[in-house]
């Protein structure tokens, strides 16, 4: 996300203000493994790219099923609809995914390298999107995503 102004700032604190709330869905949804966050519970301090605009968001999840259900019908959901008053645009790739083995906590820098790589070759079983999914190392196909399922952008 890049920030439409200081996370301190008044254009900022209903986003802010659902942090917390939508952290704590989170962290009880169901498939629900790991995410990012400083001692003040969410990750608003660490930054990707050095960039001070750009916020970084990371999760664990059992399954691309559990994650999109979390995010699109979920308290996310609404949060992420208001996004336009909260964010600038990005006209570049700004969400990748990929399959981690179990126990693994991605860093910023390995979202990073998966970003650029996304950004340079498109989707490959390295980094994908929401709706390009490729299949966890040793299975067979490519898991479902449901036609409901949409991008953020």
């Amino acid at each position: 996300m890049r920030l439409r102004a200081a996370l301190d700032s008044p254009e900022l604190a209903a986003f802010v203000a659902a942090l917390d709330p939508v952290n704590a869905i989170a962290d009880q949804a169901p498939g629900f493994v790991w995410r990012l966050q400083t001692a003040e519970g969410n990750s608003t301090a660490l930054r990707i790219f050095e960039d001070d605009t750009l916020l970084v968001n990371m999760s664990t999840w059992r399954s691309l099923e559990a994650l999109t259900d979390y995010v699109y019908r979920s308290a996310h959901k609404e949060i992420m609809r208001r996004r336009r008053e909260f964010a600038l645009p990005i006209l570049e790739a700004y969400i990748a995914l990929w399959w981690v083995p179990r126990g693994h906590q991605p860093t910023v820098t390995e979202a990073e390298e998966r970003l650029r790589h996304l950004r340079a070759h498109g989707p490959t079983a390295f980094a994908f999107g929401v709706r390009t999914p490729f299949p966890p190392p040793h299975a067979s196909v490519a898991p479902k995503v449901r036609d409901d399922d949409v991008c953020w952008g």
